[in-house]
């Protein structure tokens, strides 16, 4: 007989993990005890080698659904006990190791929900070991009860003996609630049960209502009914953008096709809205999502969710409350003041929300699930690194979809969603959540890292804060954060980084570059040719302006109508207020204002997202464009072709949107074909366009390369903290 003290990191708090262990424990016949640490768990065990080794093993494989440990030291111990227990937790001086996502409502809740015997039935809080709120209402570690936004209700006798029972689901189930000891519901003078039948009758009858969720305010409206999208876009000032919807699972198959690789993604409990195609006849109004051919759909995120969907009986949009650009709402004061004008009903409940938490976003590319937007159920994501940091580092990320990471060690954690730093607003959420991941994983960042960009928010405010400040070019960090994500870096990658917009080392703003090279050593390879744009921050909202200066440039009359009179063309003449550009996004907004499909924006990538929508699902063969070496090596792609080809109106409009993206896919190929590299990625926001990044990926991997594409890790601008911190530790080592 031995013993040994055993310290678990990972995901291992708020899922079940103490009564397994203390199951497994009993069942094997070992003694010793089990406790919470600072988002660690320790285990003190004793017995014979044969049994500590099967009980080690079945730590890692046998843990519940919603943990993911991971072993992080084996010491030798002494031990005179003979039973196994739970003991009280540790304290927090120790770094924790995971934070517990928030998880939907699990099978076994939802049948206690839908079951008339049982004391829960339609309690829009229940939850047990295996789902329920966690990190939306965490206050501090180790993850006990009191440190939680629950501790302000006491548990009734029932509940205080299934929290007590190590037999029960419940054991240690801290969010644990009933009607008769947990949160309420609200709605005006209507509580509990008839604050819910009021909220569903308002929908019924087509009103538009504001629901208080896991991380915070959704507006909910019957998305059958065009009159009620249309108040609630008009009073969102939202005029285009996709509305995401809520369904009842039942009804999954109306709304959208999907195959049950999909479903299975829907229905996982990290419940994500996910974009899949829109069955032709779903009855949905016309303005859920115009000019698009997919829409994005969610399963209900929490018990009061799923009461409403299964209540509603069918669709219902489900978008966030905040205005665009700003965080979460949270508290009841303000959604009582900055929702009153918006939606008839607030449907409230007195659990306290302790930090925003937005829908995640996933998109289906290549047959498996990649991230646009890491929010509820999947933050905050933590990563290893290909190496160990010298000191802590907080990266600030870029200004639009902007996240923070913190990296320690040979860890990265990065933050939900923050949204675009556009309003103090936003910029304050941003100031909190990099005070809160340093508080909660207890770790004090000596340097910043931020975006080239000095007229960033979040670069504004690292320059306020008083520590080193180190700068990253935001290209580097998109392919950084690839190479990060595949633990690549050994050798040398290619690395196509096509995005929007961002500030390269010669001043020019890049996004159509393909970088070779390594974290912290990437130079550009290849590129698109350079076009002069007029309009500073203007262009990306006006795509008829990229279309202008390309036809300008390429020495061609824009076609009638486009361009709005000739000042535009007479500063573009001047070189007035314009920056010289390679980004393939300005592309494809010049493509989609050249098919017609939209002059001005009213949301980000709308251009782009109307173009791939028309493409179609099957793309043609196309040539490349044309290639040639500049006077520094570079390969540049020359996209003058590509003019002609749009403005032909012998082709129908959708056949010229497909032959643009084939010939995009074909150009990276002829690319990565001239390089002497066996790894090629695709990292920037261009390659959350499904169409174009399936093509490339196939045409790759047809090619014999290893292909490689962001799946944990966003390839828009939500990855770019995460790829700082990779980059500024290939600099380190590089140095070495």
């Amino acid at each position: 007989m031995r013993a040994e003290r055993i310290l678990l990191g990972g995901v291992v708090q708020g899922v079940g993990f103490r009564p397994f262990v203390y199951r497994l424990a009993r069942t094997q016949g070992l003694h010793g005890w089990v406790r919470n640490r600072a988002g660690m768990v320790e285990i003190l065990v004793q017995g014979t080698d044969t049994a500590l080794t099967a009980f080690r093993a079945a730590l890692l494989h046998q843990a519940p659904p919603a943990a993911r440990p991971e072993l992080a030291a084996i010491i030798p111990a002494s031990f005179s006990g003979y039973d196994f227990a739970i003991i009280e937790s540790g304290g927090a001086a120790e770094t924790i190791q995971g934070l517990p996502p928030d998880l939907a409502p699990c099978p076994a809740c939802l049948a206690e929900l839908a079951d008339p015997a049982n004391r829960r039935h339609r309690y829009p809080f229940i939850n047990c070991t295996q789902c329920g709120p966690r990190y939306s209402l965490i206050r501090a570690l180790p993850y006990d009860r009191a440190n939680t936004a629950m501790a302000g209700f006491a548990l009734c006798p029932a509940c205080a003996t299934e929290y007590n029972n190590l037999a029960d689901r419940r054991f240690h189930a801290e969010p644990i609630a009933c009607p008769a000891c947990g949160p309420d519901l609200r709605a005006g003078e209507h509580a509990g049960a008839g604050a819910l039948a009021a909220c569903l009758a308002l929908l019924r009858a087509g009103g538009i209502a504001a629901v208080k969720g896991v991380g915070g305010y959704h507006l909910l409206c019957d998305a059958a009914n065009a009159k009620a999208v249309a108040h609630l876009r008009a009073r969102k000032h939202r005029p285009d953008k996709p509305l995401a919807l809520l369904l009842p699972e039942t009804m999954l198959q109306t709304y959208v096709q999907a195959d049950e690789a999909a479903l299975a993604f829907l229905r996982a409990p990290t419940r994500p809205i996910m974009l899949l195609p829109r069955r032709k006849h779903a009855p949905l109004a016309p303005n859920i999502a115009p000019g698009l051919d997919e829409i994005g759909v969610m399963l209900a995120d929490s018990p009061l969710h799923a009461l409403l969907a299964e209540g509603f009986g069918r669709a219902l949009v489900a978008t966030s409350a905040n205005r665009a650009g700003e965080p979460m709402i949270t508290d009841d004061a303000t959604a009582q003041t900055a929702l009153a004008g918006v939606a008839a009903l607030i449907l409230r409940h007195d659990r306290p929300i302790e930090r925003a938490v937005d829908d995640s976003v996933l998109r289906i590319i290549g047959g498996s699930p990649h991230i646009l937007r890491a929010g509820r159920g999947l933050s905050p994501i933590e990563m290893r690194l290909p190496f160990t940091l010298d000191e802590p580092v907080l990266a600030c990320g870029g200004h639009m979809k902007s996240t923070i990471a913190l990296g320690f060690g040979n860890r990265a954690v990065i933050s939900p969603h923050l949204g675009t730093l556009d309003n103090p607003a936003a910029l304050a959420g941003f100031a909190s959540m990099a005070a809160d991941l340093q508080t909660l994983y207890g770790v004090r960042a000596a340097r910043l890292l931020v975006d080239a960009h000095t007229g960033h928010a979040s670069a504004r405010w690292a320059r306020a804060q008083g520590l080193a400040v180190e700068t990253i070019w935001h290209h580097h960090a998109h392919a950084s954060a690839l190479a990060g994500e595949y633990g690549e870096g050994g050798t040398d990658m290619l690395v196509f980084t096509w995005d929007g917009l961002g500030l390269g080392p010669d001043g020019r703003l890049w996004g159509g570059e393909a970088l070779l090279g390594r974290p912290g050593a990437w130079r550009v390879a290849a590129r698109l040719r350079p076009f002069r744009l007029q309009g500073g921050d203007a262009v990306a909202r006006s795509p008829w302006r990229s279309a202008a200066a390309l036809c300008w440039q390429a020495g061609i009359a824009p076609p009638d109508g486009l361009v709005p009179d000739d000042l535009a063309y007479q500063a573009w003449a001047r070189g007035l207020n314009c920056h010289e550009s390679t980004a393939m996004g300005r592309l494809f907004d010049a493509a989609a204002a050249l098919l017609g499909l939209v002059h001005t924006t009213s949301y980000e990538a709308q251009a782009p997202a109307l173009l791939e929508a028309l493409a179609g699902d099957d793309l043609p063969m196309a040539d490349p464009l044309p290639l040639r070496l500049d006077d520094t090596g570079v390969l540049e792609a020359d996209w003058a072709p590509l003019l002609p080809l749009l403005r032909d109106e012998s082709l129908p409009p959708a056949r010229r949107a497909a032959l643009f993206h084939a010939t995009l896919a074909a150009t990276g190929l002829a690319m990565a074909r001239r390089m002497s590299v066996s790894c090629v990625g695709l990292a920037g926001g261009v390659f959350q366009n499904r169409k174009l990044a399936e093509a490339l990926l196939t045409g790759l991997r047809a090619a014999g390369f290893k292909s490689l594409i962001g799946r944990q890790i966003p390839a828009n601008d939500a990855g770019l903290s995460f790829g700082q911190i990779v980059e500024h530790g290939g600099r380190t080592w590089m140095m070495r």
